[in-house]
């Protein structure tokens, strides 16, 4: 399980970019967005630097902040 902050997540919309970004690395990952705390956790086994670099590719910079 990886857990990602991205700031700049405030809606829907930024939401749904983000989700096909997560998804266009790991089409299989389950995506759990929490806008109110500007976090994404995603169960996947893909490496974490492959979602920061495809959220930041998508205009939503994000920080791994944890994996399990």
């Amino acid at each position: 399980m990886l857990k990602l902050n991205v700031p700049d997540m405030t809606c829907g919309h930024c939401a749904g970019v983000i989700t096909k970004a997560i998804r266009s690395v790991d089409a299989g990952a389950k995506v759990d967005i929490d806008l109110k705390i500007q976090t994404v956790t995603i169960e996947t086994k893909a490496d974490g630097s492959a979602f920061a670099k495809a959220l930041d590719a998508a205009g939503y910079p994000a920080m791994v902040s944890s994996a399990q």
